[in-house]
Parts: C-alpha cells; sequence; structure tokens
C-alpha cells in the first residue's frame, strides 16, 4: 500500500502550464461519503442505508517564511490543482490528482515563537489516479 502524504504539490494551472507553489510533508488527507436512510420491508425497526456521494479534504501546516506570506490569508476561494505524490529512490510519480478550493488559512504568530499556519482544502470533484 502507497504512503500517502508522504509529499503533496499544490499547483495553479493545469497539465504543462501547471507552475508548482507549494510542497507538504505533513497532512491530513481525508475521504467520507454520505449516507442515505432507506426503508424496507424487511428491517422492521431498524434502518438501512445506502451510499451516496463522496468528498475529500486535506489539511496541511506550514512556517511563515518571510513576513509577505501573511497575504495567504487572501488566497482563500481560490482552486488549485493538488496531486499526491510517491517517491521511490530517485523515481516520483502521481499517485492521486484534483482540484481543490482553499477553505482557510490560520496563521498563529507569537512572540518568542516561529509563525506557523495551516491550509484547509476542500476537493472539487474527483480525486482520482491520473489519466
Amino acid at each position: 500500500m502507497a504512503t500517502l502524504g508522504i509529499n503533496i504539490w499544490i499547483c495553479l494551472g493545469e497539465g504543462s502550464a501547471a507552475q508548482i507553489i507549494a510542497g507538504t510533508r505533513s497532512n491530513e488527507i481525508q475521504t467520507s461519503i454520505d449516507t442515505i436512510e432507506i426503508s424496507s420491508p424487511t428491517s422492521g425497526i431498524w434502518k438501512e442505508h445506502i451510499t451516496g456521494r463522496k468528498e475529500w479534504s486535506f489539511t496541511t501546516g506550514f512556517l511563515l517564511l518571510t513576513s509577505n506570506q501573511a497575504k495567504d490569508l487572501l488566497n482563500i476561494g481560490q482552486s488549485f490543482v493538488v496531486q499526491i505524490l510517491s517517491r521511490e529512490g530517485t523515481t516520483v510519480g502521481t499517485l492521486l490528482q484534483g482540484t481543490a478550493t482553499l477553505k482557510s488559512c490560520k496563521i498563529t504568530a507569537s512572540i518568542g515563537n516561529l509563525c506557523q499556519g495551516s491550509f484547509q482544502f476542500e476537493g472539487n470533484g474527483e480525486l482520482a489516479e491520473p489519466t
């Protein structure tokens, strides 16, 4: 089984025009599915469910290197191409890719500590193997 999250690249644009703007190594990736309650003549008083639509999201942390990075707070609502990579030796391959919207950006700045932050992305459409 591949180790997701070893490398995630965040790009502006797609295909050969894509420009890598960020890379992460520490992140949390989540997929989920809706369930729809149904009734059945055989279930009596017990609920039954069928699966509905899928969704994905991820959160990643970062260190603030320059004060200009505070402008990242303004990028919420922008969509990015996200690639989840696998690296074996010197070979790098794309395991999964999709488009996600930057839902939130949080920066924590306290006196005497490194400034750090986190991005939360919400998937738009399918997270799938590249074609």
